[in-house]
């Protein structure tokens, strides 16, 4: 039997990001005490004032369908969510309530792109975008960030590789897997370059919760970008609430009903009790979540002084989000053959930065996602397995 063309296009490059943390996973289930730095999965437990309110509604009976753009407490909680964090009015129906960043990712390019449609991506790029955007028959056009410029945007090589294809852009700030955060300056820079060439702007901002010195201003803030931009969060990173699976888009009313249609059918509702724990980690004050996401900046500082004893490592602290990119060109090795390397040599998982596109080759992402001390011996064995490679 034959497969649809469209699973080549979904595969992706991307795939290869995971060979290392599938290989260490697979070594953990054999009973391997190997130390997992290779996914963007916190350590922490959902904070327990959300877990009881997912298990009040449980009992409540709140186990059926959902509308299909979500409850309207919810849709009301993000607007007003993400009108004090991002600075602009939203309004209810605006809200798309979707199975998570990604679902509500893949759901815009199927009604923002066609076939032969271009749209813009800076690389390194979150491995699932590619896929994503080829699936709606679109293509990926990257530009580099550089990592002499601390892999920040730069608003001129976005102008230079805009041509008649291009629909829109796709970006992801702060920045998976670097850090990065985009200034006032560049996010407006970025909106006009959108309003003079009449693009989309899709903006996937999930880590702006762990943004904690103000480094970050969505481009979606500029005057204009209202109806031409895309707001993607989720309450993965946040709240620590990978598994519940509850994101959300944020744009025009007439692209919230295309939204919706995509919606029905392609998982027809998010879970009646996962929406309202998602509700009340919105709108009820609680002391863990801020704690867990401020932990994120010691465990930096924590990993950065011990890389720094490698002369063979090159590492800052990111400008934001929960992982260290750290350049390992100087051990002579790419970043694939280091962390393939280093797992074999210290069980210790880390991810190729090849895996998010060209410019990161060289570098490995380290996720923030173990306690300290664990993270402190992780990253000693990282200094000392980069210090053992003849460059």
């Amino acid at each position: 039997m034959r497969c649809s063309s469209r699973t080549a296009r979904i595969a992706g490059e991307g795939v290869d990001a995971w060979i290392v943390h599938d290989r260490a996973m697979a070594r953990r289930e054999q009973g391997e005490d190997v130390i997992i730095l290779s996914l963007g999965d916190p350590d922490f437990d959902t904070p327990r004032v959300i877990r009881e309110a997912a298990q009040r509604s449980l009992d409540g009976g709140r186990t059926h369908y959902s509308p299909i753009p979500g409850e309207t407490a919810l849709r009301l909680a993000i607007a007003q969510h993400t009108k004090r964090t991002s600075g602009f009015d939203v309004r209810p129906e605006q809200v798309t309530v979707f199975p998570g960043a990604q679902a509500a990712l893949f759901a815009l390019a199927q009604c923002l792109v066609d076939g032969g449609d271009e749209i813009i991506v800076p690389d390194p790029w979150y491995p699932t975008y590619e896929a994503l955007l080829r699936a709606a028959g679109g293509e990926m056009v990257t530009v580099p960030l550089r990592p002499e410029n601390r892999f920040h945007l730069e608003p001129d090589v976005i102008e230079q590789a805009i041509t008649p294809r291009t629909r829109g852009l796709l970006l992801n700030f702060p920045h998976n897997p670097t850090g990065a955060c985009l200034s006032r300056d560049t996010a407006h820079a970025v909106a006009a370059l959108c309003e003079a060439h009449d693009l989309w702007c899709i903006s996937d901002e999930v880590y702006a919760a762990l943004d904690h010195a103000g480094r970050h201003t969505s481009p979606l803030t500029a005057p204009g970008m209202r109806e031409r931009g895309a707001h993607v969060s989720s309450l993965s990173k946040s709240h620590a609430m990978t598994g519940w699976r509850c994101g959300w888009a944020v744009t025009s009313v007439e692209l919230a009903l295309h939204l919706e249609h995509v919606a029905r059918a392609m998982f027809f509702g998010v879970s009646q009790f996962v929406q309202d724990a998602a509700t009340t980690a919105l709108t009820v004050r609680d002391d863990e979540a801020p704690a867990n996401r401020a932990s994120y900046v010691r465990r930096a500082q924590v990993v950065v002084e011990e890389l720094s004893t490698s002369k063979h490592i090159h590492v800052r602290l990111p400008d934001a989000s929960m992982y260290v990119f750290a350049d390992v060109r100087g051990t002579g090795l790419d970043g694939k053959q280091f962390a393939e390397r280093l797992l074999d040599a210290e069980d210790v998982s880390v991810t190729p930065g090849e895996g998010f596109g060209a410019s990161g080759a060289g570098h490995v992402r380290i996720t923030l996602a173990v306690g300290e001390d664990l993270l402190r011996e992780a990253s000693r064995r990282i200094a000392r397995f980069a210090d053992s490679v003849r460059p």
